[in-house]
């Protein structure tokens, strides 16, 4: 697959519960969507879109190289805002699109591109990626999301648990870590169009509603989901004050 064969659509609402206008909040002299946008654009993508429903938003990105789409402010989740996104777009059904989550300003190009190749690769309509888990703590994290893979390299699921459960080695002792292969979700997903129009279109599962994780909607339809392993670190994103501080702290020590 080409570098050219993919684009980059990143969601950006101004609300925010945790960090009003966070899409806007500087790190570096930058607001942090245009640190999204320039991590899309370093990935090679041939398009880069960000979907948003504020004009500040659209404001801060004049210039930068990036098209934005206005869409609703009606939208239940960032995956519906980007099939809106695709439709002003006029992407073809074939259009591998990938999901940048617009909080993610240290987002590895590497990793943009391996999930837009997983879904050119496996034929699957979604996927995403995974890193390894090596430490107790993110195991028994509700909010760090395990993936059980099949043989093929497929989720067979995900879940705030530590799943697979070791059951013998917790018997013995909980706080060691078992010998084994636990994997983390990364937040980032890659679909082909058509894919993603269709899956806006699916009823909620009652998976998804138990674990609150959007992509069981897919598994619960019978959907195939390639995983791939990262293949480099992705930072933690900004959700809070704290982390934008911890993100200009990151900022510097790379920009000198």
């Amino acid at each position: 697959m080409s570098t050219q064969d993919f684009v980059v659509a990143i969601p950006a609402r101004y609300a925010a519960s945790r960090l009003p206008g966070k899409p806007l909040r500087l790190i570096g002299g930058q607001p942090l969507v245009l640190h999204v946008a320039q991590r899309a654009l370093q990935a090679g993508a041939r398009e880069v879109w960000v979907a948003t429903d504020d004009t500040r938003i659209a404001d801060a990105l004049a210039g930068s190289g990036v098209q934005v789409a206005m869409t609703s402010t009606d939208h239940a989740s960032g995956t519906d805002r980007l099939a809106e996104c695709a439709r002003i777009a006029g992407w073809s059904d074939d259009t591998i699109v990938v999901n940048l989550q617009g909080d993610e300003p240290f987002a590895p190009a590497d990793g943009i591109a391996c999930v837009a190749h997983a879904v050119a690769e496996s034929g699957a309509g979604f996927a995403t990626l995974a890193a390894m888990i090596d430490d107790i703590d993110t195991l028994l994290d509700a909010n760090a999301v395990k993936v059980v893979l099949a043989g093929n390299g497929d989720a067979l699921y995900f879940s705030r648990a530590p799943v697979p459960w070791p059951r013998d080695a917790f018997a013995r002792d909980r706080m060691v870590m078992p010998k084994g292969r636990w994997l983390r979700h990364i937040g980032i997903y890659g679909y082909r169009a058509s894919a993603l129009q269709a899956f806006t279109n699916l009823p909620m599962g009652s998976l998804e509603q138990t674990e609150s994780l959007e992509q069981l909607r897919a598994l619960e339809a019978g959907w195939r989901i390639a995983v791939r392993l990262a293949p480099s670190p992705f930072p933690s994103g900004v959700d809070t004050p704290g982390d934008l501080a911890r993100a200009e702290q990151e900022w510097q020590r790379r920009n000198g």
